[in-house]
């Protein structure tokens, strides 16, 4: 068996130099607290091993994007990281006016007006134990990267989805937005399994709960809109947003009602639309559940409607928009 080769750091700067992989293309710029500033080559985007959120999850995260141009909802998404943050006793290292210039400023430095933005709250390094007391001083990154194809781009004719068999994070972990997602992951591989695009769940009462990565709603055959209720999913930035809009479809009778309410079984199976919401996937129609149609089997008028009017909320909402 060959001797591991030893490195110092010019031998492994000349290692790494021949690294570089196709996807590294995605990934534009990076701040790390623990550096103090902000790198550009894929290869110094990283973390000690010992920061808490490599070995223990022990972090908080959000994800958002930046549009022609400017950050959609930012201060939505940055008190919902500061949220998580306090629900796990874990001081943010910069005040938030600070953390806010840090975040303009790595995007900046990608040098594009429409990128993905991800932002990491973690416990930092110090020792390899579960014992938070070890790390001496919580660290930030943030990671801007090229932006998502939409997800309705590529299946205009709508998504698949298969029925999850993953067990539903309990609360109040499915309100805390942490980096221990192997739940999620394992749903993000039902889903590929079995050919769908998106895996959902229903919690332990049979009630439906939320996507891996995604809030999932639905609209009954008399026009109702209806999402879970909060406790056991992760309260969405979008979903919040798509709430807000669809309120003025009901005052224009476009739709019954909105609510957040309790979903079985039976009524997701009913329904004449389901749709899947976040920050990546935006609003995207279910067209199949697990093969079965559902409604007619295309995208609906609620989805094509809440979908042009958040593509709307997102380039000309200036309340939202945050320049860079």
């Amino acid at each position: 068996m060959a001797t591991l080769p030893f490195f110092d750091l010019t031998s492994l700067s000349a290692w790494m130099e021949r690294q570089h992989r196709p996807f590294h293309r995605q990934y534009l710029a990076f701040y790390s607290s623990w550096f103090g500033g902000i790198v550009l080559d894929p290869l110094l985007m990283m973390l000690p091993a010992d920061d808490h959120m490599c070995h223990r999850g022990d972090a908080v995260f959000e994800a958002f994007k930046c549009v022609a141009g400017a950050v959609y909802n930012l201060g939505a998404h940055l008190d919902r990281l500061l949220n998580s943050a306090a629900m796990i006793g874990l001081p943010c290292p910069q005040p938030r006016p600070a953390l806010e210039h840090i975040v303009l400023e790595t995007i900046r430095a990608s040098r594009t007006t429409n990128c993905g933005v991800r932002v990491y709250l973690a416990r930092g390094p110090g020792s390899f134990s579960a014992r938070p007391d070890e790390c001496p001083e919580s660290q930030l990154y943030v990671v801007v990267t090229r932006p998502a194809v939409p997800i309705m781009e590529r299946f205009p004719d709508g998504v698949a989805v298969t029925l999850s068999t993953v067990p539903v994070k309990p609360a109040p972990f499915a309100a805390i937005k942490s980096c221990n997602y192997l739940p999620n992951v394992l749903m993000e591989a039902e889903a590929e399994q079995r050919g769908a695009q998106f895996s959902v769940a229903f919690d332990e009462r049979g009630f439906l709960a939320e996507g891996a990565t995604e809030n999932v709603g639905i609209v009954t055959t008399d026009g109702r809109l209806l999402f879970p209720n909060i406790g056991r999913i992760l309260p969405g930035t979008t979903l919040l947003r798509i709430i807000e809009l669809a309120h003025r479809m009901v005052a224009q009778g476009a739709l019954k009602t909105v609510a957040q309410t309790d979903i079985s079984r039976a009524s997701f199976g009913a329904a004449c639309e389901v749709l899947v919401c976040g920050t990546t996937p935006d609003v995207t129609a279910v067209v199949s559940v697990d093969g079965r149609s559902v409604g007619a089997g295309m995208p609906g008028a609620v989805f094509r409607e809440l979908s042009r009017r958040l593509q709307d909320d997102m380039l000309n909402n200036a309340a939202l928009r945050t320049p860079v």
